[in-house]
């Protein structure tokens, strides 16, 4: 018999956990607080499992998400998580029959896309997926950073204030919703979400360690920017080797951005900084003296995008330019496939399907690299993955969709 394919039940949730665990390399124990937490946060109506002689052997959930754009609005997205394949079933085709499925629903519903952060990169080329935002992490010394060992404090009537963790509950959600508005490739923080992230519930019995927290308020009062960050608090010989990690940093403006910066590199032992995943172009380096200081630890791609409505896509974000492109977008999953006329401008944007001549082919998972603006499509077509059909085509394309900053997700999921 072939494994079967099923939505989750609360029966099931043991099983499916373990198996979740198998599949990400944790030990298969399936504590009862997992399953409470998991059971209440957790919209089970769209996770399934593959069984096979009633054993989870696979496991794939997806959820509302909403996406920041290029110029702030967001778009209604299906993000995609929990994908496992027990060792046992791999190359079966399970993730397959559980993508499509999901795909589909997603589709019907009326999602503009689907999202992902992939564990590995070969996998969901495949399906139409691909890299629309990467990250940057840098390992920061600080006595090299060159920066001001008298600094105490932000200038402009700005200040920075540590603060705990019900202040932090209150200030980021919309902190955070303003921070979206500003860096396209974000995505939606949920209540459940604020509360993991500051000690206030627990999904699993790992523990907790509570970091310190720090807002950046502007001159008028406004809470501008937020930063947690924990220390290990190293020392040999009576010296301090003490690494300040960042698990979260926000802020809406380029002020409270520098002046978190410039706080954490000022805190007293602290000899090191790992600002953990950054988008690639963060102010941090340069924001430094000596931007050598910073030295690059990881920089891999990070939030995966599928188009599944191309018009809705494109006709959400903004463009600085204005031009006409033509695009045949093929998709083997007959999701988004079709020839669109794209029609853009700062004044707004209008995307249609067309039988005019194409000027630009491409797949669809070379159009989620393109379309929050990080990727060149000159690029793509020297890697042989876009092909320009009209002379000059590639040049608008660059011109249209490519952005100032380059696309960035904080959050994984």
């Amino acid at each position: 018999m072939s494994p079967d394919v099923r939505t989750i039940t609360d029966a099931d949730l043991p099983d499916w956990i373990r198996a979740l665990h198998t599949g990400f390399l944790r030990p298969p124990v399936v504590s009862k607080q997992e399953i409470e937490s998991r059971r209440t946060t957790v919209d089970w109506k769209r996770a399934q499992g593959v069984f096979d002689a009633g054993r989870c052997v696979a496991t794939y959930r997806s959820f509302a998400q909403r996406l920041s754009v290029p110029g702030g609005a967001d778009v209604a997205v299906n993000a995609v998580s929990n994908v496992t394949v027990s060792p046992t079933h791999r190359r079966r085709g399970l993730l397959s029959r559980l993508m499509a499925g999901d795909l589909r629903a997603a589709k019907e519903r009326g999602d503009v896309a689907a999202t992902l952060i992939s564990a590995e990169y070969p996998i969901y080329g495949r399906y139409g997926f691909g890299p629309a935002a990467w990250v940057t992490e840098w390992d920061v010394e600080v006595a090299r950073t060159g920066l001001d060992p008298r600094y105490a404090g932000p200038a402009g009537g700005g200040r920075v204030d540590l603060v705990d963790a019900a202040e932090v509950r209150e200030h980021g959600p919309g902190l955070h919703e303003r921070t979206r508005a500003t860096r396209h490739g974000a995505v939606d923080r949920s209540e459940f979400w604020w509360r993991r992230n500051t000690g206030a519930v627990a999904v699993d019995e790992s523990p907790w360690t509570e970091p310190f927290y720090a807002l950046y308020r502007s001159a008028d009062g406004t809470v501008d920017g937020l930063l947690a960050y924990t220390c290990d608090d190293k020392w040999e010989a009576k010296l301090s080797l003490t690494t300040a990690s960042v698990r979260d940093l926000i802020a809406v403006t380029p002020e409270a951005e520098r002046a978190l910066w410039h706080f954490l590199l000022s805190v007293d032992w602290v000899t090191r900084v790992r600002t953990g995943f950054r988008a690639p172009d963060d102010l941090l380096p340069l924001l430094l003296p000596d931007p050598r200081a910073a030295r690059v630890i990881a920089h891999a791609d990070f939030l995966w995008l599928r188009p599944l409505d191309v018009p809705e896509l494109l006709t959400a974000r903004t463009y600085v330019t204005s031009g006409a492109l033509v695009l045949d977008v093929t998709d083997a999953a007959g999701l988004a496939a079709g020839r669109f006329l794209l029609d853009a401008g700062p004044d707004g944007a209008r995307c249609t399907p067309t039988t005019r001549s194409a000027d630009l082919s491409l797949d669809v998972g070379a159009l989620g690299a393109l379309a929050l603006g990080d990727e060149s499509a000159s690029r793509l077509a020297a890697l042989g993955r876009v092909a320009e059909e009209r002379a000059g085509a590639l040049a608008v394309a660059d011109g249209l969709l490519r952005t100032a900053r380059r696309p960035w997700c904080p959050d994984i999921f």
